[in-house]
């Protein structure tokens, strides 16, 4: 039978995601729109944003924290061109955007010492490979592949080198040792579901040194540049920005932090996308024709929940197609470089109920599909 009870909201996009529960465009203030960013007023609004999310993250007080350009990606770049090439690299990827930082380092930087750890979608590289005395990079949840890192153990306390990581579909959903990392970078866009083109960067005072004390063969952009002179511009962490942000988005930024603050802060986060993962947990145990992409439960993400289906890849697309002609479900098609299948995200603002929803449809669109 065809399921007649909907998601409330059918938005489960891994980037854009969705807004949070209850949210309108009307309770975003307003009174900076129009107002310069280096004004007093957009100064303090930006070093808020920056303030609230290291409290919510509980990212160590000696961390700076900054808002630049670009997004996630932008961020990530920003660290690699700064501070690679002072030693080797040694690089870690399972999916399309650790790819993506693979191919910076051995066709753009041209970094001669590197090494790459390369695993298959739905797989989780050998990470204990990993050399102390080396750089490392890596995204901790691999968002096209629903794969993720499981711990940060592996990680040695007493490294020589830094530890680069892209953690933009994991941060407020997954626990984040912070002092196990030197370089972290997310997007607003993804776990809170924020506004898109801004980009969060975290450095240790570890990374914070070799910035100062390092500097690299080739030029820089204007908007990868944090130092002068050999000091750090700490503006950049202090809410001035590289280059000119939207304040609105930035107001959005701060209506999500207000909001994951109000239903229980990080612990309450992760709890609400563990529990939207255990739905699809029990769907999949008790339903032959879908199975996670991960091969482990031990590293199954709890954002990007990926699938593969007992179905042809025309087939699939079909089925994907169906959903959203029912609004039932938008954008949960595997990303164009994974296998193909369905990805949903999980996220803390994901509700429950609309996953609860969601699955009849599931069932029934792969029978429509099959017979037809």
């Amino acid at each position: 039978m065809k399921p007649t009870i909907k998601p409330l909201i059918p938005n489960f996009s891994s980037g854009p995601c969705a807004k949070r529960p209850g949210y309108s465009p009307a309770n975003l203030a307003t009174d900076i729109l129009g107002r310069s960013h280096r004004s007093g007023l957009g100064k303090a609004r930006l070093a808020r944003s920056i303030a609230e999310t290291r409290a919510l993250l509980g990212i160590p007080a000696d961390y700076r924290v900054g808002i630049v350009p670009a997004s996630d990606t932008g961020a990530f770049e920003m660290a690699m061109w700064s501070l690679l090439g002072a030693r080797p690299v040694d690089a870690f990827t399972w999916e399309s955007f650790g790819e993506g930082w693979v191919t910076d380092l051995t066709k753009q930087l041209k970094l001669p010492d590197t090494r790459v750890f390369k695993a298959d979608y739905g797989r989780l590289p050998d990470l204990s490979q990993a050399d102390a005395a080396h750089d490392v990079i890596f995204t901790w949840n691999g968002t096209t592949s629903g794969v993720k890192t499981p711990h940060g153990d592996w990680i040695r306390d007493d490294r020589e080198g830094l530890t680069l990581c892209d953690a933009t579909s994991a941060v407020y959903a997954m626990h984040i040792p912070w002092s196990k990392l030197d370089v972290v970078t997310f997007s607003w866009q993804k776990a809170l579901g924020g506004e898109a083109a801004h980009g969060m960067l975290v450095l240790s005072p570890r990374a914070v040194e070799r910035l100062k004390t390092y500097k690299p063969a080739w030029p820089l952009p204007k908007i990868f540049r944090m130092t002068k002179g050999g000091a750090l511009l700490e503006e950049i962490f202090e809410g001035s920005t590289i280059n000119t942000p939207s304040m609105l988005a930035n107001e959005d930024y701060l209506d999500a932090l207000a909001w994951a603050k109000s239903i229980g802060g990080l612990p309450a986060l992760i709890q609400r996308s563990e529990d939207n993962l255990a739905l699809f947990e029990s769907f999949v145990a008790s339903h032959s024709w879908i199975h996670f992409l991960a091969d482990k439960k031990e590293y199954r993400s709890n954002t990007s929940v990926c699938f593969t289906i007992d179905l042809t890849p025309d087939q699939t697309k079909k089925f994907v197609k169906l959903l959203e002609t029912e609004q039932a479900a938008y954008d949960c098609g595997a990303y164009k470089d994974a296998p193909p299948g369905l990805r949903f995200w999980c996220g803390a603002t994901v509700e429950k109920s609309d996953i609860e929803k969601l699955l009849p449809w599931l069932e029934w669109a792969y029978e429509e599909v099959k017979k037809a």
